[in-house]
């Protein structure tokens, strides 16, 4: 039997297989208006499932979509009309405007964001708030198709480059085989082995954690079973990938260095994901008989299949509303807003290449030298300056290093020294932010970041902070934000990393400080050539 719309027009889905062409052209519409307003997010979204970490991306909205059609057999299509469709509307209206935000200040990132909160106000919008409210699991998991914002991206990379590599050693000092490790660098004497952005766990991570969420969504057990699995995701990612490392030195010191690259390289990859997999089932297993439940694990994770295609078939049988019709007209009018809007002229101001920078300031002399090509690729920058200066009259040299980014929105990210400096084999024994006097210049008074760091015997000062667009600030957050209103106000997102390093010699950490303050007053006032305001 079908269930037909009453005369304020608020039935949402029929409970026959009758399709509604209205209720389709309406519903169709308002998913095919996202396009102009979303296609930056989805292209950007198609770059980042190209990069291991994220290969599995694809595969996400497809266990999304399941999850979404087992979850409407228990929401089934009802006769009495749906009064609360509203809070959707409002919801697709936020999702729109996150989307235009994004778009303005051309961060992929936050229109991949914006897309599931529009997602989730279609679907409150199509079954109303309180049927509507079941599916946020399927939604929810959509998050997991998304690449990390490149800020916390590369704090999190770092740090799990550290425990793998930390782990992977102390497994190889276990299997009798010397090994010394320098942050990153594994060093086996004759080979030396780099713990890459791939080998960090992230490659595990990601998957393993949609796995796992997936998991808990469907299985039906005790609550405290289903937080156990989350949280076990990434410390057995991390571990997992700590033990192929460990696996992979050993190898390479029985039988060569070919052990750590090509086709082998990728099979124990794939060995440790699946692996991975295994221990999650087992650890379900065991919590199972734990808490006394017999069931065969296939079917406390209910994978029922049945029915799903007459459950896909009610999409076709929507029936228009007054809420889906406001939400399809909204989307459209803005997405055709935003494609006749001219194009923004927020370019950055005509800059000098840093190859101009002097290299004789004020008694400094300075010599510049490449950074090695993988660290290139990773930093990622437009522009950057390697250089260390010399005075006279000074009793150790300063490292002088400058970064320059055009943008700072598809990928391209300032590399803070704070994630840096421990891949490098620096153990980090303070960083703050403090204030600096530079009296005879146009800073003035200032807050940079200052760390002592130290690699065996050999100590160093750190200065650094992020500048550009007249702005300086010592947190990478607030410079994020900061880069979000510039976007917004003149799209710009250009900007870069200040950052200078001096020994800690017999003078100490005062001597240090002073010899940093002294170069800064000579170097700073030269900035904005380089680092437009």
């Amino acid at each position: 039997m079908a269930v037909s719309a009453g005369s304020n027009g608020k039935i949402g889905l029929l409970a026959g297989p009758v399709a509604n062409p209205a209720g389709l052209f309406w519903f169709t519409l308002t998913i095919l208006s996202t396009l102009p307003l979303f296609h930056f997010g989805l292209a950007g979204l198609a770059e980042a499932w190209s990069q291991p970490e994220f290969s599995h991306g694809p595969v996400i909205p497809l266990l999304s979509f399941y999850m979404f059609l087992r979850e409407m057999k228990a929401v089934p299509p009802t006769a009495t009309p749906v009064t609360d469709r509203w809070p959707g509307v409002l919801v697709i209206g936020l999702g729109l405007a996150i989307a235009l935000a994004g778009n303005l200040v051309q961060i992929d990132d936050v229109v991949f964001y914006a897309l599931i909160v529009w997602t989730f106000g279609l679907v409150l919008t199509s079954f109303g708030w309180k049927r509507g409210r079941v599916f946020w699991p399927a939604v929810l998991h959509l998050v997991f198709m998304l690449p990390l914002p490149q800020f916390l991206y590369w704090k999190i990379n770092a740090s799990l480059q550290l425990v793998s590599s930390g782990i992977g050693v102390w497994m190889v000092q276990g299997a009798g085989v010397p090994v010394f490790l320098e942050g990153n660098i594994i060093d086996l004497g004759v080979y030396k082995l780099q713990v890459a952005e791939a080998c960090s766990g992230l490659r595990y991570l990601f998957p393993i954690m949609s796995f796992t969420y997936v998991f808990a969504v469907l299985y039906r057990g005790p609550v405290w079973h289903k937080l156990v699995l989350l949280l076990s995701a990434i410390p057995l990612a991390v571990l997992m990938n700590s033990f192929r490392i460990g696996v992979i030195g050993i190898l390479v010191d029985r039988y060569g260095i070919a052990q750590a690259e090509g086709f082998l390289h990728v099979f124990e990859g794939w060995v440790i994901f699946l692996t991975c997999i295994a221990i999650l089932f087992l650890m379900a297993r065991v919590m199972q008989r734990l808490s006394g439940d017999r069931r065969p694990l296939g079917e406390a994770l209910e994978l029922d299949f049945s029915g799903l295609g007459g459950q896909f078939a009610r999409i076709f049988t929507i029936q228009p509303s007054r809420a889906l019709v406001t939400a399809a007209l909204m989307t459209a009018a803005l997405s055709v807003a935003w494609t006749l809007a001219p194009a923004r002229a927020g370019h950055p101001p005509e800059r000098d290449p840093f190859s101009l920078f002097p290299r004789e300031i004020a008694g400094w002399s300075g010599t510049t030298s490449a950074l090695d090509p993988r660290v290139e690729r990773v930093l990622g920058a437009d522009d950057y300056l390697a250089a260390v200066y010399q005075s006279p009259g000074e009793a150790a040299p300063v490292d002088f290093f400058l970064s320059y980014y055009l943008t700072q929105t598809e990928g391209e990210v300032i590399h803070s020294p704070e994630a840096c400096m421990p891949s490098a084999g620096w153990e980090v024994f303070s960083i703050d932010p403090v204030a600096i006097d530079l009296p005879d210049t146009r800073f003035g008074s200032f807050k940079l970041n200052r760390a002592v760091i130290q690699k065996g015997t050999e100590q160093q000062l750190v200065y650094y902070w992020f500048e550009g667009r007249g702005r300086r600030a010592t947190s990478e957050f607030t410079a994020k934000f900061a880069m979000l209103a510039d976007g917004m106000r003149a799209g710009r997102s250009d900007g870069g990393l200040v950052r200078v390093i001096t020994p800690i010699g017999e003078g100490g950490v005062a001597a240090a400080d002073a010899r940093l303050q002294r170069f800064l007053g000579a170097a700073v006032d030269r900035l904005d050539r380089f680092i437009p305001e």
